[in-house]
């Protein structure tokens, strides 16, 4: 039996301000570090205030585009900042309202 005070794993993570810049959804780190701070993104419908904030394959994060709000599902984590293709095959974009 698990102790009680240990957190259960989940798989690998990665800061959600990496994740945004990795995958080409934020223009820069800082740009992406000051989206969380200022509480404008949500982590699976959570409102997040830290750029360090865990995110890990299968979360849902919403965001503020210049097109409009955006809503993506994490596929995989990415390993770098790749091209484009390489950064889209890591979310799958939702539709919000459908």
């Amino acid at each position: 039996m698990a102790d009680a005070g240990t957190a259960p794993v989940h798989g690998p993570s990665l800061r959600i301000d990496k994740f945004l810049w990795f995958a080409r959804l934020a223009k820069s780190r800082s740009v992406a570090q000051k989206m969380a701070e200022e509480g404008h993104i949500r982590l699976n419908g959570r409102r997040i205030e830290r750029a360090h904030s865990p995110v890990r394959a299968g979360d849902l994060i919403t965001f503020p585009h210049p097109s409009g709000v955006r809503v993506v599902r994490i596929v995989q984590l990415p390993g770098r900042r790749g091209p484009a293709p390489e950064a889209q095959s890591c979310y799958e974009e939702l539709t919000v309202g459908a």
